[in-house]
């Protein structure tokens, strides 16, 4: 599949190394039961929101649960429906920080803006879960503080930003930098590097 991917965005190439690691990273994670929390402004933002979307129902398979399930959630709710048991899908656990639109507009208006994306990981993030930090420049001041506050925290990080890599290059664990420096280019990058790693984990864990 990563082949597949570099075919088709040959200059993705430089990245591979770091597009495994956060693929692996986010796999262990997910196995161990860990969340994937992620942060981002305007593009990066919406991204925030496909991402989850991908990863909290099915994305190229359909993700039936599995009979045990089925039986465990009959046993815990004798009146459920059987359509919703054949409806419901699989999910790994995913959560797109800048949706806490109350929250996050609070904690700007009242306290600091700048860290509005960590104070979310205050009351969300545990130990050895992920924060993706997606900017195009690697510089946006409240993902670079969500970043610090996460490793603070014990919380793995993954940087999805452009060429430079900016700030996040040396605060995450593990970076990808596409190789682009316009924003809207950068952007378009993003797009299939985490299609790819949404994919991967559907596959690895369903």
């Amino acid at each position: 599949m990563l082949n597949e991917l570099l075919k088709r965005y040959p200059c993705l190439e430089s990245a591979r190394e770091d597009i495994v690691k956060a693929e692996n990273t986010l796999i262990t994670a997910f196995k161990n039961g860990n969340k994937l929390l992620i942060c981002g402004n305007g593009g990066s933002c919406a991204d925030c929101e496909h991402i989850v979307g991908e990863l909290m129902k099915g994305f190229l398979s359909k993700r039936p649960l599995t009979e045990e399930q089925k039986a465990e959630m009959k046993a815990n709710c004798p009146e459920i429906e059987e359509k919703y048991l054949s409806l419901l899908q699989r999910a790994v656990p995913a959560i797109a920080l800048p949706s806490f639109t109350a929250l996050n507009t609070a904690f700007c208006n009242d306290v600091e803006p700048e860290l509005v994306f960590a104070q979310c990981l205050m009351g969300l993030g545990k130990k050895d879960d992920i924060l993706l930090c997606i900017s195009t420049s690697g510089n946006s001041k409240n993902v670079v503080a969500a970043a610090l506050t996460a490793k603070a925290l014990g919380i793995k990080t993954i940087g999805l930003t452009g060429k430079t890599g900016g700030k996040l290059k040396s605060i995450c664990d593990i970076c990808v930098c596409v190789p682009e420096t316009e924003a809207f280019k950068v952007q378009e990058l993003h797009l299939p590097v985490y299609h790819y790693l949404c994919a991967r984990v559907e596959e690895k864990l369903f």
